[in-house]
């Protein structure tokens, strides 16, 4: 509390005086106003069920201890001391913490339609058009018809069949790449990353990277998505006091905008390109869907459903959405099913075991084969428990005030579903802290969010439209990288699986190894 109280006094030390004064006239304001509420609360009656505990803070400045935490474990702390639910002031906004399955169902099943909203950070309208993406608009008609958009033409199992050769030469360009690496060091992230964003733009319009452009344009994406998320996790001084958002005090909201403005230049590239071939080609469309972008700018022109039309914004929303939530995610759980494998030799040998008897030693993997790696599957299942892509979700908003746990959670506060915590709770998972593949070998838990015990893609309307296209890339992904080659550290490296908040979870030190080829025939890497 005191680190938040000296950022804060230094932020408005840092301006002019005219601002300093404004700013501190509004301090005292909101405090004054902060104890009367909080005064006139307590004088209540006890018809309504209390707000959940929580740690004390001070009015206006709340009850984080930093404006740069681990907000995960950090929350997982605070839910040992206060409970399964508990509430944290967050400057004048309410944060509500959910660390329990049984308060995660309530919210999420329970209360779905109330909870199935989005309070919108000053980082996530900056970014993604004004929030006029799946991710961040208001459940409704618009929220349901982006959705459809995207479930029905860009992530169904029949689409994602489609384009499965695909998915093969870009995986399979970058088993190329870690032969011509073999004896030396390879950014397992970095690669992967590529591969994803290769396969999703390719999907999205038909565009792909190659050579030294695949490098230093990959590169750039990767280091804009990775800001993207990691901002869009940090608490924002301009998100707990909607009255200053206009100051942007820490540059937040100016930094996503600048981030969002180099993928809108891409966008309107991509757009203007593909309009010109198709009208060059003498049908504006073509007879046949060729890619989701030429489906969106069909669907804009025709008006969209009856109830929302499909604008150029939600085009390009739905395209950033595609390139930002897909990329890195996938990425990131790849490089943590690799160190965490690398960190116990035994579950890499055994899961080559599986890939030999399935594929064998004189052939490479196919998607075909997914379905029959049992213990794959349960090394990916685990590496979502320890490490999910999205620790806390995206936080959830309600509409209405209601009751939760046996406690009052007011219209418009910010809830946080610690799925990080949840699957590291001992009193639902044995050893929790240990990497252990064997615990999911029953096929108990699956990605559909109905056991909340384990729910590392959410549930409800929420849960991620994603599921099927990220199960599909992780796991093929993996299994080609482990089935190809054996992976040891560079001499002298530590292998560590210290995480980096962010909205998305990342490994805090990238994943540096060296492969060596393992097929008997050289031919099967080119």
């Amino acid at each position: 509390m005191i680190a938040l109280i000296s950022d804060f006094l230094q932020t408005l030390g840092n301006g002019d005086d005219q601002l300093s004064r404004f700013l501190f006239s509004l301090f005292v304001i909101f405090t004054l106003s902060c104890y009367a509420w909080i005064y006139t609360k307590n004088r209540k009656g006890n018809d309504t069920p209390p707000l959940p505990p929580g740690p004390r803070g001070l009015p206006l400045v709340g009850s984080l201890l930093s404006l740069d935490p681990e907000l995960h474990s950090y929350f997982a702390g605070l839910a040992q001391t206060h409970g399964p639910i508990l509430k944290l002031w967050l400057g004048n906004k309410l944060g509500i913490v959910v660390s329990s399955p049984s308060i995660a169902r309530q919210v999420l099943k329970d209360h779905d339609v109330t909870f199935a909203n989005r309070d919108v950070p000053a980082g996530g309208r900056a970014i993604a058009y004004g929030g006029s993406d799946i991710v961040w608009t208001p459940y409704g008609p618009e929220w349901r018809m982006l959705r459809k958009v995207c479930v029905l033409k860009m992530l169904s199992n029949t689409t994602l069949n489609s384009v499965y050769n695909l998915r093969r030469k870009q995986v399979r360009e970058t088993v190329g790449y870690c032969y011509s690496r073999a004896g030396s060091p390879v950014n397992v992230g970095d690669q992967m990353f590529l591969t994803v964003l290769n396969v999703i733009t390719n999907m999205l319009w038909g565009g792909t990277m190659q050579g030294d452009e695949r490098s230093s344009l990959g590169a750039e994406f990767r280091e804009v998505v990775s800001e993207i998320t990691e901002n869009l996790g940090k608490p924002n001084i301009s998100d707990f006091y909607p009255g200053l958002a206009r100051f942007d005090l820490q540059g937040i909201a100016k930094k996503m905008d600048g981030l969002g403005q180099k993928f809108d230049r891409i966008f309107d590239i991509v757009i203007d390109q593909r309009l010109k071939m198709d009208r060059e080609a003498g049908n504006i469309y073509g007879k046949e869907m060729e890619d989701f972008l030429q489906f969106l700018l069909k669907l804009k022109d025709e008006g969209g459903d009856s109830e929302t039309p499909m604008t150029m914004i939600h085009v390009k929303a739905l395209l950033m959405d595609m390139v930002v939530g897909g990329t890195d995610t996938s990425s990131n759980t790849v490089e943590f099913v690799m160190a965490e494998m690398m960190k116990k030799p035994e579950v890499m040998r055994k899961a080559q075991q599986e890939l030999e008897a399935v594929a064998g030693k004189d052939n490479i993997v196919e998607e075909s084969h997914i379905h029959k790696l049992p213990y794959l599957h349960a090394v990916m299942k685990e590496t979502l428990r320890l490490h999910p892509a999205l620790p806390l979700l995206v936080p959830h908003c309600p509409s209405d005030t209601c009751t939760v746990g046996g406690y009052t959670i007011p219209k418009g506060s910010r809830v946080f579903v610690n799925v990080w915590a949840i699957h590291r709770d001992p009193s639902i998972w044995e050893n929790p802290l240990n990497f252990d593949p064997e615990r999911f070998s029953n096929d108990k838990w699956d990605y559909s969010g109905s056991d909340f015990s384990y729910i590392p893609f959410g549930s409800g309307r929420r849960i991620c439209a994603g599921i099927a296209m990220a199960e599909r890339m992780v796991m093929f992904s993996v299994a080609t990288l482990v089935h190809s080659f054996d992976w040891k550290l560079p001499h002298g490296a530590k292998l560590d699986l210290e995480e980096k908040f962010g909205i998305v979870l990342k490994k805090k030190t990238p994943l540096v190894a060296i492969p060596t080829p393992r097929l008997t025939d050289p031919s099967l890497y080119h």
